[in-house]
């Protein structure tokens, strides 16, 4: 039996735990954080609190006063514990109470913690280069909100459909003004002569925990990321892509449609950020 936490308490992973009047199911009335457990520690964990308690402020929830960082890290660990698990991937779910738009109580805060065990190998880059596509039905919008990992997910919803109806591992999104946003599941990085770049934050995507480990930890060793608007046809005409995310670290791209993409200097950052944050890039 799995089990996850609901409100502070563990419950059968597979009984129902949210209700019809739910304004996370009613509305996608919340947001989520999705983290790694590994060697013993929740990897980069300071910087996803950091990042759900912004989320929380700007989408005005009423935090209550034991709803703390610390509460939230020692259910973790007890839940990781209690399904026996050594290395997982971790998701929590925050969302408003019950009810209607207008409904005063529906106020409170609900929250789910979320387990799934993750392989050993975990982390490790990719052998086979990753098949995207892009995904031009549905723009995510570069708004006060595009940063936050808010569960108003569609356009990520559809990208993820339609990149297993055209066999890909992963699609990539355009904002409005019809530029590169982000994937379905990551950031986005291109290499071009020699220069990393990757989609501002002013383009609408997510603002990734690992992108921003990337980025200042390449910053670090005197290597500086380019952040600006990407345009389709210079991702196209890239020397090499790779994605970012908390989970699988960083993957390289070998193919976006019909363009193969090389891997040299993508392998040459990961075994740099491997050598020197060994404990974060696991």
């Amino acid at each position: 039996m799995s089990f996850i936490v609901c409100n502070g308490k563990f419950s059968n992973a597979d009984l129902p735990v949210i209700p019809a009047s739910s304004r996370g199911l009613r509305y996608g009335d919340g947001l989520f954080e999705t983290l790694k457990f590994k060697n013993d520690r929740l990897v980069l964990i300071d910087e996803h609190l950091s990042r759900l308690w912004q989320g929380m402020k700007l989408l005005q929830f009423d935090i209550p006063r034991l709803f703390t960082p610390d509460k939230l890290e020692e259910e973790m660990l007890s839940l990781i514990k209690k399904n026996k698990l050594t290395n997982a991937r971790i998701r929590i779910t925050v969302i408003r109470g019950n009810g209607g738009l207008y409904d005063t109580e529906a106020q409170q805060l609900n929250y789910l913690i979320e387990t799934w065990p993750l392989p050993d190998n975990n982390g490790k880059l990719n052998e086979n280069g990753l098949h995207l596509c892009l995904y031009r039905n549905a723009v995510k919008m570069a708004d006060s909100f595009s940063n936050c990992k808010h569960n108003n997910f569609l356009p990520y919803v559809m990208g993820a459909l339609h990149a297993r109806q055209e066999k890909c591992n992963d699609a990539i999104l355009l904002n409005q003004f019809g530029n590169i946003c982000d994937s379905t599941i990551a950031n986005v990085f291109l290499i071009k002569d020699g220069n990393i770049i990757t989609p501002s934050l002013s383009q609408g995507c997510i603002a990734g925990v690992m992108r921003k480990f990337v980025i200042d930890s390449l910053k670090n060793e005197g290597i500086s990321v380019l952040e600006t608007e990407i345009t389709p046809d210079e991702l196209i005409n890239a020397d090499e892509v790779f994605l970012t995310n908390s989970i699988y670290n960083l993957r390289w791209v070998g193919r976006i449609d019909d363009r193969v993409y090389g891997n040299s200097k993508t392998m040459e950052i990961y075994h740099l950020l491997s050598r020197t944050n060994p404990v974060d890039f696991c």
